[in-house]
């Protein structure tokens, strides 16, 4: 089971987050998500452990807790959607259909093809 922990110190790595949970139980792995650029921590990670019963424990006992001079938060993690890459020229058109102006043309198109139909 995956675990997300928000609210890191920079200063966290992943053997910290290692030992942190292993309190709880085995931890198969840890990672400290790093800004691609800086190489700097984002404060947050993910933290996968085997057994389940042992990760509701952990994320019981340590969400909303102190580690390293900040208060985390700890939750089972989400997976993460499946999403589309766009390139500039899609986006600037609006073809992305996540933003109103692909809806606001999406919505134009139909209506111009109902009132076509009509004639």
């Amino acid at each position: 089971m995956n675990i997300y922990i928000s609210n890191l110190s920079y200063r966290v790595t992943d053997s910290d987050l290692k030992q942190l949970f292993e309190e709880f139980g085995k931890v198969a792995s840890t990672k400290i998500i790093l800004d691609h650029q800086t190489g700097r921590s984002k404060g947050f990670g993910f933290v996968d452990m085997a057994d389940k019963d042992t990760c509701q424990i952990a994320i019981a006992k340590l969400n909303h807790t102190e580690f390293d001079g900040r208060i985390i938060s700890v939750f089972e993690a989400r997976p993460r959607e499946e999403s589309k890459t766009y390139t500039s020229r899609e986006r600037r058109r609006g073809s992305n259909p996540k933003t109103p102006a692909a809806a606001s043309q999406t919505e134009k198109v139909e209506t111009d093809a109902v009132n076509d139909s009509e004639d």
